[in-house]
Order: structure tokens, then C-alpha cells, then sequence
């Protein structure tokens, strides 16, 4: 068995997760109180008790969702099981820097920073209203990017997630995101919709956002990973911690090459994924790029038991 470690990005969020972690390990409740700190704010109470709309703010969703991640992680290895033994971590989008954490490649407190510096600056990026995404259902890669190519007329639209073979995020300028739907559905998708996003991630106008990361990851340590990470936008081990840098700028307007991501662990060797985190939205994706890895989601006290007991 050849294992990956995966951790989730924006939209899996969720009051209360990762407390009942916290409350069976002392390990979890470790990570929640140094992000805490690192932010200088109780970022564990919005966590647990607070609104989901705030907590969905990109600037307060980004470190919750690496904390929650962490947290599950640490829980993991207080039952004996080490990142080592895997033989990738990868993460969609934000969740890149929670796969950096697990890797020892960011301190835990760095990512927690750069996370709410990325959600600031991503939110920033663009004023709200004038970006858009729109997930399109049924449509392959390439026909999506004739569908964003001919929606564009001008304005920015690009394939910014490359979920899975049936669904494909388009992001840019809202009026041209609005066209990529229709032409989407005149082209034969099944389904294409605005997603609820307040901002349009992964797209070309993200260029401001990409500068403050720039800069922000200059001034961190970066290690190199102790397995190899399964970088975005490049959809290919990295271990450098010079490119791991660079590939992190470029993830900020680049596309999110989950699918082919997937794709690489398998023709490496990979047939089992553990989906560390809130949520199990990538192992829906995983399945439907390649149905002989076995998925297995961890964000609870059970699911840690669980995957301990089954290996």
C-alpha cells in the first residue's frame, strides 16, 4: 500500500470543526492555541462558536481550515502514525500550506500568518462584485477553456480548478463568468453555476495578491518537505524549498491542476489517499478521477480510531 496525505481548501469550513479533536488531544488543542497566538486573535472561538459567515471570510476560513487540518494531523500522529511512511501530501489551494505544515516545510504559526495574509490580499485583490467563479459541470478541461477563451471577449476568464473530469471552476471578470455559464450550457453541460465566492481565486486577476504573497514568503522559513509535496499548479513532486517558494507565488493566479494531481499519485504508486481535515469534498473528487485509490476522510475522534484500526 503507497499512502497520500490531502488536506482541503475553501468551501469546506464548518462551525465546530475540529473541537472534538481538540477536546480527546491535547496535541490538537495545541494547534489551535499556537494559531491563536500567531494571529494575536481567538481565531479557535469563531472556530467552534462563532457565525458561519465569518468564519467564510477568506482571511478568517484560509488558517481556520490549515488549524483544523493540523489539528487532525497531530491527533493522527498521537496514535503512532507518521507522515513519513506517506509517500505524497498535497492540498487544493489553501490547503497546500496545511500539506507544508504536515510536512514540516512551515512552521505551523508561518502558515497561520501567511494564510491570513493570502485571504486578506486575495480578498483585496479584486473589489467585491467585479469577480466572479462559476463551477462547470460535464465539460472536460479543454472544452471548458474554449468556453472561457470565447466568454473572455476582452475580460479575464480562465480554468482556475481542474477538479475532476466532470467539474471545472472558471474564474475572472463577473460579466465574462456570466457568459462562460450560458456558453457552457449551450455547449451541452450538465450543469454551470455561480459559486458563492468573494472573490475570483486563481485567475490572472489575482496579479496584486500574488505581489504580497511574493513578499510574505520571503520572510518565512521554508525546509525542505520530509515527503515530497504534489504542487498546484505544476501537478508534480517538489521538494525543493526554493520552488515550493515560487510555486507558491504562482498558485495565487494559477490554475488549481487538482485532477492531474490525483492522476500523478496514482501512475506513482499511490492506492490509498487520507483526506485530513473538515470535510470530505476531495475525496468525492479523488474517486472520480481514479477509482482504485481508496479514499479515507479524517476530522473526528472516530475517524482517527477508524483509520488506526483499518491501518
Amino acid at each position: 500500500m503507497s499512502k497520500a496525505l490531502v488536506f482541503p481548501g475553501q468551501g469546506a469550513q464548518a462551525i465546530g470543526m475540529g473541537q472534538a479533536l481538540a477536546e480527546a488531544y491535547p496535541a490538537a488543542q495545541a494547534v489551535f492555541d499556537e494559531v491563536d497566538d500567531a494571529l494575536g486573535e481567538p481565531l479557535s472561538k469563531l472556530i467552534w462558536d462563532g457565525e458561519i459567515e465569518e468564519l467564510t471570510l477568506t482571511q478568517n476560513a484560509q488558517p481556520a481550515l490549515m488549524a483544523t487540518s493540523i489539528a487532525a494531523l497531530r491527533a493522527l500522529q498521537a496514535e503512532g502514525v507518521s507522515v513519513q511512511k506517506a509517500a505524497f501530501v498535497a492540498g487544493h489551494s489553501l490547503g497546500e500550506y496545511s500539506a507544508l505544515a504536515a510536512a514540516g516545510s512551515l512552521s505551523v504559526a508561518d502558515a497561520a500568518r501567511l494564510l491570513r495574509t493570502r485571504g486578506r490580499a486575495m480578498q483585496e485583490a479584486v473589489p467585491v462584485g467585479v469577480g466572479a467563479m462559476a463551477a462547470i459541470l460535464g465539460l472536460d478541461l479543454e472544452a471548458v477553456r474554449e468556453v472561457a477563451a470565447e466568454a473572455a471577449q476582452g475580460e479575464v476568464c480562465e480554468a482556475a480548478n481542474d477538479n475532476d473530469p466532470a467539474q471545472v471552476v472558471v474564474s475572472g471578470h463577473r460579466a465574462a463568468v456570466e457568459r462562460a455559464v450560458e456558453i457552457a450550457k449551450a455547449k451541452g453541460a450538465k450543469r454551470a453555476m455561480l459559486l458563492p465566492v468573494s472573490a475570483p481565486f486563481h485567475c490572472a486577476l489575482m496579479a496584486p495578491a500574488a505581489e504580497v504573497m511574493a513578499e510574505a514568503l520571503d520572510a518565512v522559513e521554508i525546509k525542505a518537505p520530509v515527503v515530497p509535496l504534489v504542487a498546484n499548479v505544476i501537478a508534480a513532486p517538489v521538494s525543493d524549498p526554493a520552488e515550493i517558494r515560487r510555486l507558491l507565488v504562482e498558485q495565487v493566479t494559477g490554475s488549481v491542476r487538482w485532477r492531474e494531481s490525483v492522476a500523478a499519485m496514482a501512475a506513482a504508486g499511490v492506492d490509498e489517499v487520507w483526506e485530513i481535515g473538515s470535510g470530505k469534498a476531495l475525496s468525492g473528487m479523488i474517486r472520480r478521477i481514479e477509482r482504485s485509490i481508496s479514499c479515507k476522510a479524517v476530522g473526528t475522534p472516530d475517524d482517527v480510531r477508524s483509520v488506526i484500526v483499518g491501518g
